[in-house]
């Protein structure tokens, strides 16, 4: 098998409930060249790495049984809780006990942004450059802006991203790692110009860039090609997962009706990588364009599909678009020079 441009690897976010060895065992199977792994289930308990160099050592030893690296880690989970208002029954299921603590709000924020600095730290230890995560939002409960909002609020909420995030990334800066936020509902950057308030928040400090995935710009109707021209020097992850958008019926609208996913009557849905709507050609020309070098990490969700023959078949349609770049220009052969 030849190797890719970039390393292909899968996201192990939802095959947690599966052994961190297990998994290794399948991605190396199908061909993946590694992790991104997510610090949830036994695939990285983020304590218990920094604490005990031979937990971390137990990382490092079943990656190389299968032939895999590690090329980034997420700690979306945790950094949900960062800025997230309320703090409730959602965020205990999701939190590590030592980060749920007594359940009370403020102490989970602070132990989810204690849980963010060791993530830098921890991935500095793995030799990984990018944690890929969620900021979570106190902000984003307040969308439909009804009952009226005045901006002050929404300003508010900008400034205290801005706050809790700072020391955060300060100790991102320390270690030499980039922190790459996922732009999704329900955190501070969810859509283009949310992207670019929360960068001017921070000033555009360079610790903080995002993890382009475009499941979620697509059924907000958002390019995420020109995402990836806009935000050229920000980009500073990609995670691969699509989504499919149903023919409008008049019925079906773009915020899922609380209909589980799968559901017929939804206007989208999350689908395997490459069996969606995503224009992954164009999107991986533009990538090659502005100079990016890191993983293609596959985020496999598709309440349709079997996980383990959707897997399979991602890196498959991933890798035939991760052609090498020709040595001179396609019409060079004309030249009598």
């Amino acid at each position: 098998m030849s190797k890719s441009p970039h390393p292909v690897t899968l996201f192990t976010g939802q095959w947690a409930d599966l052994p961190f060895e297990e998994v290794c065992r399948l991605a190396a199977g199908w061909g993946y060249d590694g992790l991104e792994i997510a610090a949830s289930g036994d695939h990285l308990d983020l304590r218990r790495a920094e604490e005990d160099p031979a937990y971390l050592d137990s990382r490092r030893a079943i990656l190389q049984r299968h032939g895999l690296e590690v090329h980034a880690i997420s700690n979306h989970l945790a950094g949900q809780a960062v800025c997230d208002a309320p703090i409730d029954f959602r965020h205990r299921a999701i939190l590590r006990d030592y980060v749920w603590g007594d359940g009370k709000a403020e102490g989970v924020r602070q132990r989810a942004a204690e849980d963010m600095k060791r993530a830098a730290r921890v991935a500095r230890r793995l030799d990984v450059d990018v944690v890929v995560g969620f900021t979570g939002s106190s902000v984003w409960p307040y969308v439909a802006m009804f009952p009226p909002i005045g901006e002050e609020m929404i300003e508010r909420g900008y400034e205290d991203f801005a706050e809790r995030w700072d020391p955060i990334l300060d100790v991102f800066d320390a270690e030499g790692v980039r922190f790459a936020h996922e732009v999704h509902p329900g955190e501070i950057a969810y859509d283009y110009w949310t992207s670019q308030r929360a960068l001017d928040a921070v000033g555009h400090r360079e610790a903080f860039g995002f993890n382009w995935d475009p499941s979620h710009m697509m059924w907000q109707n958002i390019d995420p090609v020109g995402f990836i021209r806009d935000f050229r020097d920000r980009i500073y992850h990609v995670d691969c997962k699509d989504t499919r958008l149903r023919r409008p019926d008049g019925r079906s609208g773009a915020l899922g009706s609380h209909l589980p996913w799968g559901d017929p009557r939804r206007g989208w849905d999350f689908v395997s990588t490459g069996r969606g709507d995503v224009p992954w050609e164009d999107a991986f020309r533009t990538l090659r364009a502005i100079g990016y070098e890191g993983p293609i990490s596959i985020e496999w969700e598709d309440a349709g599909m079997d996980r383990l023959h959707g897997a399979a078949e991602a890196v498959r349609f991933v890798r035939s678009l991760l052609w090498e770049m020709p040595e001179a220009s396609f019409d060079a052969a004309f030249s009598r020079q």
